[in-house]
């Protein structure tokens, strides 16, 4: 399903998703009242929406496919051009699965939409994975292996620096493709320390080292000041492993669409 209420955007968005997802059956809804019909007529597998709708506004139609669905899983996707804005003031409801800004373009669009869909590993991927629980370092790094990356696991900040430092010194960049981080762990430092780092002292991009930063703490503030000092996304837990997965590969992506010759270049 498809939600928004310019006709124009509408045509884009599904015109891209035709072109990535062939045979895919893709509903057009210019508001709340079409969306509600359309998902009384059938179920639906993924969902996007416009933050403001004629009739109402993305949330309340992230709140109906979750009454619809039931226990199914069905991400729902708010597409903005105000995405970061809303993320960083924490003003989307648990209903919203994930989000998307515009701003990174229709290309990108459709491989976060394909991520959703059809996940498609990426062979070799490096990630350094930051975690002090044995336990669910085990059960992460099942993951994310699973979709066949690398996951160099080490259980500090102060390890994880010293890994990109040497990285640095051996003329290998930073030595991984994606940094995926809990927020407390044991040490001085924590996760925010290194987002800080990877953004200050190494000067790395969002799309050249993207980090992501798991975290349990539900308090607004403190995942909005994650999201200003440089994370490109925050994973809530306890993790979900679709989720994980996903926006895991979505920024894997991202990052090569931006490299000279790598993927969609």
């Amino acid at each position: 399903m498809v939600a928004d209420g310019s006709r124009l955007v509408r045509k884009l968005i599904v015109d891209v998703l035709r072109a990535q997802l062939p045979g895919a059956d893709i509903v057009a809804c210019s508001g709340l009242a079409e969306a509600h019909a359309a998902l009384a007529a059938a179920p639906i597998d993924l969902a996007t929406t416009s933050l403001v709708l004629p009739d109402g506004d993305g949330q309340q139609l992230a709140q109906a496919v979750r009454a619809t669905a039931g226990q199914r899983y069905v991400p729902v996707i708010v597409i903005s051009g105000t995405a970061q804005e809303h993320l960083e003031g924490r003003h989307f409801s648990d209903d919203v699965t994930d989000y998307f800004d515009k701003s990174h373009g229709h290309r990108a669009l459709a491989e976060f939409i394909r991520g959703y869909v059809q996940p498609a590993p990426i062979p070799g991927a490096r990630v350094l994975y930051v975690e002090d629980s044995r336990t669910v370092a085990l059960a992460t790094s099942r993951m994310l292996k699973a979709q066949q990356m690398e996951v160099m696991h080490v259980t500090s900040v102060e390890a994880a620096l010293d890994f990109l430092r040497e990285r640095i010194a051996a003329g290998e960049g930073p030595g991984v493709d994606l940094v995926l981080t809990d927020v407390y762990l044991k040490g001085e430092l924590d996760g925010g320390d290194l987002v800080q780092a990877v953004r200050g002292e190494f000067g790395w991009s969002k799309r050249r080292l993207p980090v992501l930063v798991m975290t349990g703490d539900a308090n607004p503030a403190n995942q909005a000041a994650l999201l200003r000092n440089g994370a490109n996304d925050l994973v809530l837990k306890p993790i979900e492993e679709r989720l994980l997965v996903t926006k895991a590969l979505f920024q894997l992506r991202l990052s090569r669409l931006a490299e000279p010759g790598g993927a969609g270049a």
